[in-house]
């Protein structure tokens, strides 16, 4: 009965959207039973992507109150479910596997999940990055974006800052689980960021860190300054997370230089870097310090750019003594405008896989 209840957790989770593909050998079922009781797999798999509160929650599921209010507090405690409280109610809502319970782990991993997510990896991106609908935008450093493009509030990162009103970093899951796995990153941890429209929100966290909204801004320099890729949700509205990111931990970036993906298969992204060779001074930099992905390379004594890999960040052209590097939008037809939020994106991304959400929406 307790492994009938993993398999049916497994089975909900690949329902969703974002997708949780079985394996031959069974390590998605090991990672479930890691991170949750029998319990909380029964409850979770009676939850909606939408938010509830416990009361409605109780009443769907004819359950008692104060068991199902209990249960949502420690699953919202071990990142099973996502939680908040606005104006003295509590509401909740499942999770994806990603982007969701995994970065959730980040207090509660060790090595042997560490190690569990790591054989994960392979087959949940395969199924991720061949459904072609990114779930990461790529947002360029904005210093760099030509003066004379007209750039949309979901292409600025000064505009996602703008618009919330509490703010908070914590660290990177893709680093630690690196990090347990031996292969620690030279890069700052604490750079993951999260934003709410709503003031205080963060104030109780049990693990992030509470900043200001001028500390955001210093904290994206800085990440820029260490040759990190600003990610965040592909839609137009609602963004709530920036992640930055390097290419040996993101296993979004890694899906691009270890499994092979172009990436504008893994990633949604509106420009791209363009190289002058007559300016280039062959310096290396770019190369050797800058790119994550892999996308800038020498041949025949010269430096050039391979598109197909090209994820637009700039983070080469802002250190390019030369000025030789640009960044230039695409054309109109290889931009792909994201859905307009994330109920939109989950949506699209369903019906392309060809599953329906309808139980959980």
């Amino acid at each position: 009965m307790t492994e009938d209840i993993y398999s049916k957790l497994a089975h909900v989770l690949n329902t969703l959207p974002n997708g949780f593909p079985p394996t031959a050998n069974g390590v998605e079922i090991r990672l479930l039973k890691k991170i949750f009781s029998p319990g909380e797999a029964e409850l979770f798999c009676r939850l909606k992507l939408t938010f509830e509160t416990p009361e409605h929650i109780s009443g769907r599921i004819d359950r008692p109150l104060a068991e199902v209010g209990g249960l949502l507090e420690v699953m919202k405690s071990k990142g099973q479910v996502f939680g908040i409280e606005v104006a003295g109610m509590r509401f909740y809502r499942m999770l994806p596997w990603a982007f969701g319970i995994y970065e959730m782990q980040m207090p509660r991993i060790d090595r042997e999940m560490a190690e569990m997510c790591d054989e994960y990896t392979e087959a949940f991106g395969r199924q991720f990055f061949e459904t072609n609908l990114p779930l990461m935008q790529v947002i360029p450093i904005e210093k760099e974006i030509p003066n004379q493009q007209q750039v949309l509030p979901h292409e600025r990162v000064s505009a996602i800052i703008k618009k919330s009103r509490s703010f908070m970093y914590l660290d990177c899951i893709c680093k630690k689980e690196q990090g347990l796995l031996g292969k620690p990153c030279d890069r700052p941890m604490q750079v993951c960021t999260v934003y709410a429209p709503i003031s205080g929100l963060f104030d109780n966290h049990p693990f992030g860190t509470v900043m200001t909204r001028q500390e955001a801004y210093d904290l994206l320099d800085r990440a820029e300054s260490h040759g990190l890729v600003h990610l965040t949700w592909n839609v137009q509205s609602g963004h709530y997370f920036i992640c930055n990111c390097c290419g040996c931990c993101c296993h979004v970036l890694r899906g691009i230089n270890e499994m092979g993906f172009n990436a504008a298969d893994v990633i949604n992204s509106h420009y791209t870097a363009q190289l002058d060779p007559d300016v280039c001074s062959a310096c290396g930099i770019c190369e050797a310090e800058r790119c994550q992905v892999n996308a800038i390379f020498h041949e025949e004594g010269m430096y050039r750019v391979a598109a197909e890999k090209c994820i637009g960040c700039g983070l080469c052209v802002s250190t390019c003594p030369e000025k030789a590097l640009s960044l230039v939008r695409k054309p109109d037809d290889q931009i792909k405008t994201p859905p307009e939020d994330e109920t939109q994106w989950y949506i699209a991304r369903a019906k392309m896989r060809g599953v329906d959400i309808s139980e959980f929406t």
